[in-house]
């Protein structure tokens, strides 16, 4: 067994390697998300492991038993000499039994601190194929419980995101239990995603502030969604039953309540208690009683309020990923399923990519678009493709698209679509090279105007054959009737 100062002379030390490491990972610059979430995981591990070490040391050095200041008596005292010699020859006798035993420097495990495929192979099941390695959340269990709420309104998915932490606009009265039992699931979740994307966080210190913040609200009434109730005095003692430890507010009720077999059990047990003067019957003690029973009452809606407050400060940090989320969503309902299958097949290529990719920064003075191979485009060809011209379309939220085949590719693509679609119009070539909201609007009341004349119908229609190739309806009609296709 070592000794209380060879014990803490280890954990000192393992403690600085400790320190050192947390430095060298804050020196690495993560190349993708999936290196900044092992570093920040691994700076965490070692920071627990500070903490454990640290705590280990704390009873040490407090020594309520008395052990190291008997050690430190024992080698320095008048017999010194004799103690070194004698623990010297405990060490050899050990070795001399053990000849073989391999020893592990401390350092070792510290030596290789760069991300490796099996350190990041880690993160494959910590989360879901939703999440996307915690890009995004994964809100869909909590929506359908939210759904199965009688009493709140219906929204789909991407409207829940938006709007899941505006608990102020929910009635007091349609929160009951499920209520409760919905909001555990959502704060649970939140807590769990935020400690698997940004460990570093002091969940503890947001949870202290949060909850000092919140008991000054509660107090003055200011919390929202949850204001003061204002009661005309305190209520009568004459409808609070002691024996069952229950207030009511009228009358009928009350009286309904006293002719029941619980009361009667109830009341019986009390008067037992009265006469051997464990219970007090006085006005006092009935007041006092109720006074409990009405700050009992309301544990729960003050539970509901604390709960919904703790949600919304997750997500105040976990903004980001919810910005984020909310855009993934809305893109991926413009797709059909098989660029849905494409685009997860061209991400897990990038990942692949980014995750072999160890080359160091390009330098890229002027900004200018990468290559196949990584690089910057020459300057001539930037020029060339255009690539400096801007184009603005007010349609897709005045994205800008830089060059015109950008510009022109962006017709068919999902945000200019769903822009048309919020404004309740086709998109189809008679809008081409249209960007304006105005523009569109105008175009389109005028198409509806003007019907298709019986003799243009022919043009406006069109077939495709076998091979691709398309046709209006009556050069279509005529090579059909030819046989030629």
């Amino acid at each position: 067994m070592d000794s209380i100062l060879e014990t803490q002379r280890r954990l000192h030390e393992e403690i600085d390697r400790l320190e050192q490491a947390v430095v060298d990972q804050f020196m690495l610059n993560p190349k993708n998300h999936k290196e900044r979430l092992l570093q920040e995981h691994t700076v965490d591990g070692y920071l627990d492991r500070i903490t454990a070490r640290s705590k280990d040391l704390q009873v040490l050095y407090k020594d309520d038993d008395g052990s190291r200041a008997r050690e430190m008596e024992t080698i320095s005292g008048a017999n010194e000499f004799g103690e070194f010699y004698n623990r010297l020859k405990k060490i050899k006798d050990y070795h001399r039994k053990y000849p073989n035993e391999a020893v592990e420097p401390m350092e070792l495990e510290f030596l290789d601190q760069q991300p490796s495929e099996s350190k990041m192979a880690t993160f494959d099941d910590m989360f879901s194929g939703e999440e996307a390695g915690g890009r995004y959340l994964d809100l869909h269990e909590v929506h359908d419980q939210y759904m199965n709420l009688k009493s709140l309104k219906r929204t789909n998915y991407l409207g829940y995101l938006s709007e899941f932490t505006l608990f102020s606009e929910i009635q007091r009265k349609d929160k009951d239990t499920n209520y409760q039992s919905y909001l555990n699931s959502l704060c649970q979740y939140l807590e769990g995603f935020l400690k698997r994307v940004k460990p570093l966080t002091n969940i503890p210190e947001v949870k202290e502030d949060a909850r000092r913040e919140f008991d000054e609200k509660w107090q003055d009434g200011t919390v929202p969604g949850w204001p003061k109730l204002e009661q005309e005095g305190a209520p009568p003692t004459d409808l609070f039953c002691i024996a069952c430890k229950k207030q009511y507010a009228k009358d009928t009720v009350y009286n309904s309540h006293l002719t029941s077999k619980k009361h009667i059990k109830a009341a019986a047990q009390l008067a037992s208690e009265a006469a051997n003067g464990t219970v007090s019957k006085d006005k006092d003690a009935i007041a006092e009683e109720q006074a409990k029973v009405l700050a009992e009452k309301q544990k729960p809606e003050q539970e509901m309020a604390w709960t919904e407050i703790l949600i919304q400060k997750y997500a105040e940090i976990l903004k980001q990923q919810i910005d984020d989320t909310k855009e993934n969503v809305e893109r991926r309902q413009t797709l059909t399923g098989r660029e849905r299958d494409l685009e997860v097949e061209s991400e897990q290529i990038e990942l692949d990519e980014s995750d072999s990719d160890d080359e160091d920064k390009v330098y890229n003075p002027l900004k200018l678009p990468l290559g196949w191979d990584g690089k910057p485009i020459p300057y001539w060809l930037y020029k060339l493709h255009g690539l400096g011209v801007e184009y603005n379309c007010e349609i897709c939220g005045n994205y800008v698209y830089k060059g015109r085949k950008a510009f022109d590719k962006h017709f068919q693509e999902w945000r200019h679509a769903h822009g048309m679609r919020c404004l309740g119009i086709p998109n189809t070539r008679q809008f081409h090279e249209i960007v304006g909201i105005e523009d569109a609007l105008a175009l389109w009341k005028k198409l509806k105007g003007s019907k298709p004349e019986g003799s243009k119908k022919d043009q406006i229609e069109e077939f495709e054959d076998s091979e691709g190739n398309v046709f209006n309806k009556k050069t279509y009609e005529d090579l059909k009737r030819q046989g030629l296709i």
